[in-house]
């Protein structure tokens, strides 16, 4: 049976590569930049290139790449905000904002993304366990719950408060004081 990275890599190309803008900063905004995925080693790197007049083949500025990522265990998420956006969040908690060309190239470099994230992290075994899931109502829940205890529990130092006697006094001024602390 056929992989899922192979599978997409010959429905789509040999080699995943091309141009996509990546988002730096507020002030520099979108960056053009060269992308190549090495599908062995799990890695996206991302390279400076000089625009030529054939845009088919770009010259790398320098042959070491300007940035990569590892791939395994990353998320890759296409965007709400246009049809060419998505985002590719790793494991090490670096994210990175590309945006490609049209709807179709998304589409295939967030296949081709996801193939070699799912080839990577079956075979490392590095995927993240799962993380629990608290819901909003869970959390009120436990928040209700510990508001009642400790209202019951207010409520008994009251009783034992009023059922004491002597040495001790019911209307001590210390013991008066805890009762009024207690129910703030």
């Amino acid at each position: 049976m056929e992989s899922n990275l192979n599978k997409v890599l010959s429905m789509n190309r040999q080699q995943l590569s091309g141009q996509l803008y990546k988002y730096t900063n507020v002030v520099k905004g979108w960056q053009y930049r060269w992308f190549s995925v090495d599908a062995q080693e799990g890695l996206l790197s991302y390279y400076l290139f000089e625009p030529t007049g054939d845009e088919s083949i770009p010259q790398p500025v320098g042959n070491a790449p300007r940035g990569q990522v590892h791939l395994a265990g990353a998320v890759i998420c296409p965007s709400d905000e246009d049809s060419k956006t998505f985002t590719v969040n790793c494991a090490s908690g670096d994210m990175m904002k590309l945006r490609a060309g049209d709807a179709r190239a998304r589409q295939e470099w967030v296949d081709g993304l996801r193939a070699v994230v799912e080839s990577h992290s079956n075979s490392t075994g590095t995927a993240l366990p799962p993380r629990e899931q608290l819901a909003a109502h869970d959390a009120f829940g436990a928040a209700r719950q510990q508001l009642q205890q400790t209202e019951l529990s207010n409520a008994a130092l009251a009783r034992a408060i009023e059922n004491l006697t002597d040495p001790v006094s019911p209307t001590d001024p210390d013991l008066l004081m805890l009762k009024a602390l207690s129910a703030a």
